[in-house]
């Protein structure tokens, strides 16, 4: 799992934000750093959805940092425009649909009980101009939220 210190993964995956791009982390790092990376289970889940929607009612502390918060799931990029849709965020969403990211990233969960499997834990990442993680918080509980107010402290030295 990548660690604070490491460089960060670099990946290509869609980008839903209304419609659909690609969406390349490094690429992205050249005007949109520091970067929030926030993985999430499943999009339409309570959790997900209240933790989605806490950064965006916090968007405005990382958009004053000149920050850029995007969410990651497997969901598929047309699941996630018509959550972004339905909850209002500003915000894009990555889709990992073939999972590629969260293996890199190291943050891969099963609900075996559940037969879900393959799924994002619950984390973030901050990533720095320079692609360097300059933050990293990771839950084996899908039931806790991140502290946002460390998020955003950790965005702000990045910035």
């Amino acid at each position: 799992m990548p660690a604070t210190g490491d460089s960060a993964p670099d990946f290509t995956a869609p980008l839903a934000n209304g419609d659909v791009d690609e969406f390349s982390l490094s690429d992205a790092l050249s005007e949109d750093a520091p970067i929030v990376l926030a993985f999430f289970p499943a999009a339409f889940t309570g959790v997900c959805t209240d933790e989605m929607c806490t950064f965006q009612d916090r968007l405005a502390a990382f958009e004053d940092v000149d920050a850029t918060v995007y969410g990651v799931s497997r969901d598929s990029p047309f699941t996630l425009n018509e959550f972004r849709a339905q909850n209002d965020l500003d915000f894009g969403l990555i889709s990992d649909f073939n999972k590629e990211i969260i293996e890199t990233y190291d943050v891969e969960m099963d609900f075996e009980d559940l037969g879900v499997y393959g799924v994002a834990k619950r984390s973030v990442f901050v990533v720095d101009s320079d692609g360097v993680i300059t933050y990293s918080w990771v839950s084996d509980d899908p039931g806790v939220e991140p502290e946002y107010a460390e998020v955003e402290d950790a965005v702000e030295a990045a910035a």
